[in-house]
């Protein structure tokens, strides 16, 4: 008995002088906000006819609900989002991020299994609690590495970046020479191989991957960077049901960006360019982005000889002067559109300008979207734009955007903003009226930081809907209203 005590005494000294081999450094951060919102019309329709509840995957007409057009709609919501870094050694660390009770207050939960546009989790995870991010990150003697689900469609400005869409399984690898880092990546967005999970699949690697190469140059005052990506999108590889001519079908996109009518089977090859800048010159920063997109769509399994070529452009400059107590400036966004006439050629509406870019509280606003819904107008078109489906882009699409901006800071914990923007369509589609005016926006913001970790925001929008959305209509057989909203925001990082 007395050498069992002391083999177990010594076990004990081992494990005491051996606890910093075991440590793991772990770190919390993240934030929470609960929010309340009022939208003035669920609709832009004055008419008899319901809101948009999804759209006819073979022609791409929109499929209309219940008559809600004169509803308003208030409620509350809040997400806590917690990031968790569990430092085991130096220079790695497992990395990990949930979201939780993200919902509306005492409101309708989702039908278990619904897609969410912002999570890895379903709709209804993430109204309970959903892991969106697990991944090792490793910084070794020749670079850093990064292997899990991650952040996805992140880059430069947060014009073109979608990084508030759902994470992605990835490796990366990334290092730094000086100035300049650079990397690459290879990001698994769909997986359709045959599993326990799904033994239904049809066909064989219809898969969606995504390979990225880049570089960043930083210099004093700012940086430049290059991405070039290449994406190979089979989601859609299955045999068609009736489609027999170049033409025939639809994405189902919505018609307000201009979707073009594309037969729905098929292997999609998207390629894309991005070059920005960051600088800031005195009180003046500045950042820009150019983006060049160009594939095609290859026809499979029974529409022989059938390919569509697809090219997108897009450009962002943004300017703020900042003075302190006062500062002002002013965005321009372009992005092509497609009108729709050509079968075998798609000018637009491949790309986006990202789910992170909300440049106004009603108008292309994709976290209004998330817990409204698009507001619709007339002929499928809503205030919600987007981008061709499974390409993870998102966004604004078919437009011309112009925005001023201005703000004072009265006190150093409050900032009041005003912003008055303009959008235009590039193209109007095929049989809609001639009118590209997507209409005029003020929206004015002020929000207060109590504490250094706590803040409140209000903010108004008011929205003088253009003439785009009467469709195909006229003024009055198609008659608009305007809409505002007012929305409040109490706001916890930690």
């Amino acid at each position: 008995m007395k050498r069992f005590w002391l083999v177990l005494l010594s076990l004990g000294l081992v494990m005491v002088f051996s606890a910093s081999a075991f440590a793991v450094d772990v770190q919390f951060s993240g934030s929470y906000f609960a929010a309340g919102m009022y939208l003035d019309q669920v609709s832009l329709i004055k008419g008899s006819t319901g809101m948009v509840s999804s759209y006819n995957p073979m022609t791409g007409q929109p499929i209309y609900g219940p008559n809600n057009n004169n509803q308003s709609t208030a409620f509350y919501f809040e997400r806590l989002r917690v990031r968790t870094d569990f430092t085991i050694s130096p220079g790695l660390k497992l990395i990990t991020r949930f979201d939780a009770l993200n919902r509306i207050w005492g409101g309708a939960r989702s039908t278990p299994g619904t897609y969410d546009t912002q999570s890895a989790g379903t709709r209804d995870e993430e109204q309970n609690i959903a892991f969106d991010w697990a991944y090792i990150e490793y910084t070794s003697p020749i670079g850093l590495f990064q292997v899990g689900y991650a952040e996805d469609n992140v880059w430069g400005p947060a014009f073109g970046s979608s990084g508030s869409g759902p994470p992605s399984g990835q490796i990366l690898y990334g290092a730094q020479i000086g100035p300049v880092t650079f990397g690459a990546a290879i990001y698994k967005e769909a997986d359709g191989s045959i599993s326990a999970v799904n033994s239904s699949a049809t066909a064989t690697d219809t898969d969606y991957d995504r390979y990225v190469v880049f570089g960043i140059y930083n210099f004093k005052g700012g940086e430049t960077g290059l991405l070039f990506t290449s994406s190979r999108i089979a989601n859609d590889k299955q045999t068609p049901s009736s489609l027999s001519a170049p033409g025939m079908g639809a994405w189902g996109v919505p018609l307000s960006m201009g979707g073009s009518f594309i037969p729905v089977a098929n292997m999609m090859y998207i390629y894309t360019l991005q070059p920005y800048f960051k600088t800031k010159l005195g009180p003046v920063a500045l950042e820009g982005e150019f983006v060049y997109g160009w594939g095609s769509i290859n026809m499979e399994n029974g529409v022989a000889g059938y390919n569509v070529q697809l090219q997108d452009i897009m450009a962002y400059l943004n300017a703020i002067v900042d003075l302190g107590s006062v500062y002002f400036g002013g965005t321009a966004a372009y992005m092509s559109g497609d009108n729709g006439q050509n079968g075998d050629r798609v000018e637009g509406n491949v790309l986006g300008g990202g789910m992170d870019w909300n440049p106004c509280l009603i108008m292309f606003n994709q976290d209004l979207t998330y817990w409204v819904g698009p507001i619709p107008g007339y002929g499928g078109t809503s205030n919600f734009s987007g981008s061709y489906p499974n390409t993870g882009y998102g966004g604004m699409t078919n437009a011309w955007f112009f925005q001023l901006k201005a703000g004072v800071r009265p006190i150093p914990k409050l900032d009041i903003g005003v912003a008055v923007s303009y959008a235009m369509a590039d193209q109007v589609p095929t049989g809609y009226a001639s009118d590209k005016s997507y209409g005029w926006e003020l929206d004015v913001t002020g929000t207060y930081k109590i504490t250094n970790n706590l803040s409140y925001m209000l903010g108004v929008g008011y929205w003088w809907v253009g003439d785009y959305y009467r469709a195909t209509g006229t003024q009055s057989s198609a008659p608009l209203r305007d809409e505002y909203m007012v929305i409040n925001k109490l706001t916890l990082t930690f």
